[in-house]
């Protein structure tokens, strides 16, 4: 009983250094992520590069870390949960985890994925309003006029160009709507990430599997970390849409002829008539950017066994 409770401490360290050094890694293109797929109307970011350089010039080089301290708090328990879940859904369903089973390894990354978004939701929903204050401020500061074809309103009484801070937006969703609003699209967050949990892991395990060394009990590192990049990039670009419309709903203050939205089936009726079907895939090249590093870094750093090496201080 020990030794599994050391395995699963172990699994935890790992999946909590993972994120903390993967998302310090990749920020700045996720903020560049949910901006690009925030616009509709007026494109302020012509790309990612575009999206970057504007931002770095206008806010400063922290303005690309705009909510990172939101992640890298939050980042930990996430992707610690994320990766101990799926690993503990393999061994009960998969004797061990060990025998290869397509069915039984979908499953377990669908567990895994169900039971990440207890912290992912609220963490998604405050790093977005601190990632596309920066955009709105561009965009109220902007002399050319909204679209005449898209009805115009704002939501959100503070100032664009006032920046917000986390501890403050919780509080006032906590204040206003209760628990609820730190939850608000937890279905579309649980729509992108099961879906892609599902796709993720698998694809890992066979990828990871091609590299397996016998004498050392594992993959290489170098394997692990190319097959997480691998498996992270493709299953992050098959997601895209669902992680469209996640954005769009989570994001609660709109720029002048922004819409709002009631919910997933609205979201996407107004995206696919406004902006049409290449909408949904805004971002998909920055999503690939960051996941594929993020999941190579979080599988190289579990395959160190970096969580074993720290325990054996402590004994």
């Amino acid at each position: 009983m020990a030794k599994q409770d050391l395995s699963v401490t172990a699994k935890l360290i790992n999946g909590g250094v993972a994120g903390l050094v993967g998302v310090t890694c990749v920020f700045p293109i996720d903020l560049a992520k949910t901006r690009l797929q925030n616009q509709h109307g007026k494109d302020i970011y012509k790309g990612m590069i575009d999206c970057l350089m504007k931002t770095a010039r206008v806010e400063g080089f922290l303005g690309m870390y705009r909510g990172a301290a939101v992640n890298l708090t939050l980042v930990t328990p996430e992707k610690a949960i994320k990766l101990a879940a799926n690993d503990f859904f393999r061994q009960l369903l998969m004797k061990d985890g060990m025998q290869r089973d397509l069915k039984m390894e979908m499953l377990a990354g669908c567990g895994a994925g169900m039971c990440q978004v207890v912290v992912t939701c609220p963490m998604e929903m405050l790093k977005i309003q601190l990632q596309d204050a920066g955009r709105l401020a561009a965009l109220q500061q902007s002399p050319a006029p909204a679209p005449a074809s898209c009805r115009p309103h704002s939501v959100g009484s503070a100032p664009a160009h006032k920046r917000p801070s986390a501890t403050l937006i919780a509080w006032e969703l906590l204040r206003t709507q209760g628990l609820a609003g730190l939850y608000k699209g937890l279905g579309a967050t649980l729509l992108r990430d099961v879906p892609f949990s599902i796709v993720y892991f698998p694809l890992f395990a066979n990828l990871n599997n091609l590299g397996f060394d016998e004498l050392a009990g594992k993959a290489s590192f170098a394997h692990s970390f190319m097959s997480g990049c691998a498996a992270g990039s493709i299953a992050a670009v098959t997601v895209t849409p669902l992680d469209v419309l996640k954005t769009r709903i989570q994001t609660l203050r709109k720029g002048l002829g922004e819409d709002s939205y009631s919910g997933i089936r609205d979201c996407a009726r107004k995206v696919w008539i406004q902006e049409g079907p290449s909408a949904f895939m805004k971002g998909a090249g920055c999503r690939a950017l960051v996941i594929a590093p993020l999941f190579g870094i979080a599988q190289g750093v579990y395959f160190l066994g970096i969580g074993e090496r720290i325990l054996k201080c402590f004994e």
